[in-house]
C-alpha cells in the first residue's frame, strides 16, 4: 500500500513536471515551427500553421542574405565573454574582502549593490547615453563590455560572496602560517576550491550580457550591434515578418541553448555549491 502511494506521488510530480517543462519550452518550439514555414503560412491561426505541409528554409535564408549574421555573432561573443571577464576580475577580490575580511557595513552595502538592479535601466539610460556620446563609445564593443559588466557586477558579487562564504576561513589562514601572500592565497587557495561556484557565477552571466536587448538596442547601431540588434531589425513599420523574424531568433538563441545544454551539470553543482554540508 505504502509502495502505491508512494509510486502514485512519484507519477503526479513526473506529470506536474513535465507539463511545466512543456509550457516553458513550448514558446521555443513555436518559433522553430514558425522558422520553417512561408510568411504567407505563418500568420494563419496556429492550427493551420501546425497542420500546413509547406516546410521551406527560405526564412534563414533570406535571414543570412540580408543580414551579416557571423558580424552580429562575433558581437555577442565578444561582449559577453567581455563583461564576463571583467566582471570577475573586478567581483573575485571584493567578494573575498566582504567574505573573509568583513567590516561592519559589508552587509549593508552587499544589500545596496543588490538594490541597484531593482532600478528601472531606462532611468539612467539619459545619463549614460550622454557619458558615451562624449566618450566616443556609442555603437562600440568596450562601450557594451563597460556598461554590460557595470550591470551585471551586483550579481557577480554576490555569487561569489555567498560561495566563498562556504569555504572554511582556517584554510586561508593555514595558507598564510605557510608564507603565502594575498596573490598566492587567492590564485593557489581560494580559487581552485570555489572553481564549481566560479564557473557558475561565469556561465549565468554569459547568459545574462548575451541575452541582453535594452542596452544593446540603445548604446548601438550597426558596427557593435550584436544578436539582439540583429533580431530586433526584423520589426519594421510596415509590420512583423514572422517567420523571418522566428529565423532570426532562431539562429540567435541556439549558439547560447546550445551552451547551456553542455554546460548544465556545471551549472547545477556551481548553484547549488555548498547547499549540502
Amino acid at each position: 500500500m505504502a509502495r502505491a502511494v508512494s509510486n502514485g506521488i512519484k507519477l503526479r510530480n513526473t506529470a506536474i513536471v513535465g507539463t511545466l517543462g512543456f509550457l516553458m519550452f513550448f514558446p521555443i518550439l513555436w518559433i522553430l515551427i514558425l522558422s520553417f514555414k512561408t510568411e504567407e503560412d505563418a500568420i494563419r491561426a496556429p492550427l493551420e500553421v501546425l497542420f500546413s505541409s509547406g516546410w521551406t528554409l527560405e526564412s534563414f535564408t533570406t535571414v543570412q542574405e540580408r543580414s551579416d549574421y557571423f558580424k552580429h555573432f562575433t558581437n555577442s561573443v565578444v561582449i559577453a565573454v567581455g563583461s564576463t571577464f571583467f566582471g570577475i576580475l573586478i567581483a573575485v577580490p571584493a567578494a573575498w574582502a566582504m567574505a573573509f575580511v568583513p567590516a561592519k557595513h559589508t552587509k549593508n552595502v552587499l544589500m545596496w549593490m543588490l538594490s541597484t538592479k531593482m532600478l528601472p535601466p531606462v532611468g539612467v539610460l539619459v545619463p549614460i547615453y550622454l557619458i558615451f556620446r562624449d566618450l566616443g563609445l556609442l555603437d562600440t564593443r568596450i562601450g557594451l563590455v563597460i556598461v554590460l559588466m557595470l550591470m551585471n557586477l551586483p550579481i557577480i558579487i554576490w555569487m561569489l560572496y555567498t560561495y566563498f562564504t562556504e569555504i572554511p576561513g582556517e584554510i586561508l589562514e593555514a595558507a598564510r602560517m605557510d608564507g603565502a601572500n594575498l596573490r598566492e592565497e587567492v590564485l593557489y587557495v581560494l580559487t581552485p576550491m570555489a572553481i564549481p561556484g566560479m564557473a557558475s557565477t561565469v556561465l549565468l552571466n554569459i547568459i545574462l550580457a548575451w541575452n541582453e536587448a535594452f542596452w544593446t538596442l540603445n548604446l548601438t547601431a550597426a558596427n557593435a550591434a550584436p544578436l539582439t540588434q540583429f533580431i530586433a531589425s526584423y520589426s519594421s513599420p510596415e509590420g512583423l515578418f514572422y517567420a523571418k523574424l522566428s529565423a532570426a531568433s532562431i539562429m540567435a538563441i541556439a549558439p547560447i541553448l546550445i551552451m547551456g545544454w553542455f554546460s548544465q551539470k556545471q551549472l547545477v553543482r556551481g548553484l547549488t555549491f555548498g547547499a549540502v554540508k
